[in-house]
């Protein structure tokens, strides 16, 4: 598990640690608590807040929680025993400030700069919320559409240029993120 730096919080909580890939880069700021899993090559940027202390929250391989995102998930209740956790795929684009809450987003998917995915909801592989929308609770996002607007509706399927750009951005995160690494470790020890 990466060693956190004293300005950023990962910690236990009803018995259950976060579990962080050694390759992931976790930036300061950030506030990582109870049942959350990162995986290879993600990258959890500047003050973000990633909660698993309701339930679980994943976080796939090579997919980025871009700055002040806040990460969260519903507990269990009478009638949905399993409640909402949020399991995040691998290669997710996930943008600046944006809220991901008891959802589910498949491998490649996007999430928009300042957007609320609520409890319930799905983005299919390849799927888009544009920024500044809001995907309602139980909505579905097909895979290679883009929905926007508050609340969030269908408004065009995705290009496959639209597809490798984003593509282009997991990569560029993953690199982004190993360059940020190597500069605070060379800061620590300089």
């Amino acid at each position: 598990m990466t060693t956190p730096r004293p300005d950023t919080t990962i910690a236990s909580l009803h018995g259950k640690t976060p579990r962080i890939h050694d390759s992931a880069f976790i930036a300061p700021g950030c506030r990582i608590v109870g049942d959350v899993e990162i995986g290879p090559d993600a990258s959890v940027w500047y003050n973000c807040v990633i909660r698993g202390d309701a339930n679980r929250v994943v976080i796939g391989a090579r997919s980025n929680i871009q700055d002040g995102t806040v990460v969260h998930c519903d507990s269990p209740k009478p009638k949905r025993p399993e409640g909402f956790p949020t399991i995040i795929g691998d290669d997710v684009l996930i943008g600046h400030l944006a809220m991901v809450h008891g959802c589910i987003l498949e491998d490649c998917a996007f999430v928009g700069l300042g957007s609320i995915v609520m409890d319930g909801c799905r983005i299919e592989s390849g799927g888009m919320l544009a920024a500044g929308a809001m995907l309602t609770p139980g909505k579905v996002i097909k895979a290679r559409q883009m929905w926007l607007g508050r609340p969030a509706v269908f408004t065009r399927d995705l290009t496959d240029e639209a597809l490798a750009d984003m593509q282009l951005g997991v990569q560029g995160y993953v690199i982004n993120g190993r360059l940020h690494q190597a500069a605070f470790d060379g800061a620590a020890e300089g």
